[in-house]
């Protein structure tokens, strides 16, 4: 499942909750916001503009859930966070495809030189997963092309 980047919501902040939560306390915190905010737990004297606004919020808790309460969903969706947060807050060296990266057979593993003189890695196993890399000497990143 591919996310929606652009205006993206904070899953985690509809659920008032953080991503290092269990899933339990997850769960727990969902549980918690759908009963307030499910549709056929409204008192009859709402008004009809603040039943609507209530429907809305109730879908955005649980489209959160759907997302958040899935183990694959919410990996999926923690690196994209991750991902973001990257491009966000440390500087982008380079843009790089897969192949001009030096493989290594015995480690599985690609690898580039960082000008300061460390290296980008990426695993065979993360090359899937993984869009931007940081060094492991200094704060550069580099993002791989598919």
């Amino acid at each position: 499942m591919a996310f929606e980047r652009v205006n993206q919501k904070d899953w985690y902040k509809v659920l008032g909750a953080k991503p290092s939560d269990s899933p339990a306390e997850l769960k727990r915190k969902y549980q918690k916001l759908a009963l307030l905010y499910h549709p056929d737990k409204q008192e009859a004297d709402v008004p009809a503009g603040e039943v609507e606004e209530r429907v809305q919020r109730f879908i955005e808790i649980d489209q959160a859930w759907k997302i958040l309460g899935n183990e694959e969903t919410k990996k999926e969706y923690d690196l994209q966070q991750r991902e973001d947060n990257l491009t966000k807050e440390w500087p982008l060296h380079a843009q790089i495809y897969l192949e001009d990266m030096s493989w290594n057979e015995d480690e599985q593993l690609y690898t580039l030189s960082c000008r300061c003189g460390g290296n980008y890695r990426v695993f065979k196993s993360e090359t899937k997963d993984v869009s931007l890399v940081c060094c492991d000497t200094c704060s550069l990143v580099i993002e791989i092309l598919q």
